[in-house]
């Protein structure tokens, strides 16, 4: 009878440690999670935390006269995110994910659609780039696009 406690009891702990370990793509889906759960809530220290100490942040900037990439560092990012006022909301819905990984190195592609104050603002897609630093996934690149047409999903 011990030995069966015994048994269920080491399997019941088996299982739970393979409920609560997550997978690469699990972990890369986290850190842009955060990213976009810290910028709901204003949390610049959670924004932060996404990136690495390096990032860069671009958005595919579509106009009559031809196509720009525009570039936003990162600490302005934050700041923005810090001191947004506090009647106003912002929220990135985040519509799939879809994860590529190659050692410490990720790539993720996430459509998206934007609201502030709970309107539509605009949609798009983000594409990442993680890569593995000390044992956490960080953000080293992000670009958009951004549009008001064409929102499926």
């Amino acid at each position: 009878m011990t030995k069966k406690i015994l048994l269920a009891g080491l399997l019941g702990l088996f299982f739970s440690i393979q409920a609560f370990s997550q997978t690469e793509e699990e972990q890369v889906e986290a850190v842009i999670k955060s990213l976009f759960d810290g910028m709901r809530s204003k949390n610049a220290d959670q924004v932060a935390a996404s990136f690495s100490k390096d990032a860069l942040m671009q958005t595919v900037i579509s106009k009559p006269e031809g196509t720009e990439v525009g570039s936003n560092a990162v600490a302005d990012f934050v700041k923005r995110i810090a001191t947004t006022p506090a009647e106003t909301q912002l929220d990135e819905r985040i519509l799939d994910y879809q994860i590529k990984i190659d050692g410490e190195m990720a790539a993720a592609w996430t459509p998206y659609h934007f609201y502030v104050n709970g309107n539509f603002s605009h949609c798009g897609v983000n594409s990442f780039q993680l890569v593995k630093i000390a044992g956490s996934w960080k953000i080293v690149y992000i670009i958009d696009t951004r549009r008001k047409e064409s929102c499926e999903g």
